[in-house]
């Protein structure tokens, strides 16, 4: 029995969203054993690895990235460079670690802060707070505590019967308030939730979470702030599980998307749909989510150069007509563009 257990409560979203994440993963390994889906498996680690180092302010982009991990040489910052590189060394030797040892742990923190950090690989000595803008919205446990409090985690992880699901997401929030590092405990604790979840599945090692949450990541740190002023990392469990099913529900769509480019642009040009009359506005709403797909009305309306309600009547219609799907929650999804009939 572990000397410490995190508190949390299972809500009946939370429950719906494991029932549903598994539901979801049967289909993706289908999917991925009958494609071998090898570049996307590239693509998905740039995504990672472009994701969690943006949430931590990195300018370099997908393509600078891509560049990285095709070992060509990019002009950008050397501090950014660096944490590309040791990104990309990081998730790669991801397999061998075990999520519940500690020296394991540390020997991610060394190869993703070398360079960076004098005390990389090691435990911080000092007190840290952690900050939004100019406030601290954290105090984080005197650093004399933080070997006790990562032992006790660790071993919780190791002996708890919770789904990895849900176990994955109290870890990272538990890592996350312990702040056990001077630096880099945000990347941390994502790519350990990664390791947790990827010794329950596999394919967790190719389904870029991270980049869903750079999207995300004010309610990422709302959700953290909740759930350390409830005491209870039920808001983390939900928000991250959520994090979770779209980037499966959009691996899933991969397939349907990648092709898509060339089917929905031969359908524009041939009218799409005689049935449908679509005007250069509706065209160019579904070009723009096509891109991005979690585009918001405003954004589109900027984009278009529309009021909003302009945009909101003419995505009700394109909804309507099953050009566009939401998935997902309003604040937390997006759009799937439809293959033409």
């Amino acid at each position: 029995m572990p000397n410490y257990l995190p508190p949390f409560t299972l809500s009946n979203k939370t429950l719906s969203l494991v029932a549903q994440i598994s539901e979801s993963i049967g289909r993706l390994t289908v999917q991925q054993e009958q494609e071998k889906l090898l570049r996307l498996r590239k693509v998905n680690r740039m995504r990672t690895v472009q994701g969690s180092l943006a949430i931590e302010g990195s300018t370099l982009t997908q393509q600078q990235i891509t560049a990285i991990l095709d070992g060509k040489r990019v002009i950008a910052p050397p501090k950014e460079v660096q944490e590309a590189h040791n990104a990309i060394s990081t998730y790669e030797t991801l397999p061998q670690w075990q999520p519940a040892n500690g020296t394991h742990l540390l020997a991610a923190h060394l190869l993703m802060m070398k360079g960076l950090v004098k005390d990389a690989g090691m435990y911080r000595q000092e007190g840290v707070g952690v900050m939004s803008g100019e406030q601290v919205v954290h105090m984080a446990p005197q650093a004399t505590r933080v070997p006790k409090l990562m032992t006790d985690l660790l071993e919780w992880l190791e002996s708890s019967d919770v789904h990895p699901l849900v176990a994955s997401c109290v870890f990272h929030y538990e890592f996350e308030f312990i702040h056990p590092f001077s630096d880099g405990n945000g990347r941390m604790g994502r790519l350990w939730q990664t390791l947790i979840l990827s010794k329950w599945h596999e394919v967790f090692i190719n389904i870029p979470v991270e980049s869903m949450v750079y999207q995300h990541q004010d309610d990422y740190y709302l959700a953290i702030r909740q759930s350390t002023q409830q005491t209870d990392s039920a808001p983390f469990i939900e928000f991250m599980l959520q994090m979770i099913y779209n980037a499966i529900s959009e691996a899933n769509n991969i397939k349907s998307n990648d092709g898509l480019n060339d089917g929905l642009n031969d359908g524009l040009n041939d009218g799409l749909n005689d049935g449908l009359k679509l005007s250069n506005l509706d065209k160019d709403i579904l070009m723009f989510i096509q891109q991005d797909r979690y585009k918001t009305n405003a954004q589109l309306a900027e984009k278009c150069g529309k009021s909003q309600s302009t945009i909101e009547r003419r995505v009700k219609f394109l909804k309507d007509a099953g050009l566009i799907t939401r998935i997902g929650a309003k604040k937390t999804g997006y759009w799937q563009v439809n293959s033409p009939v």
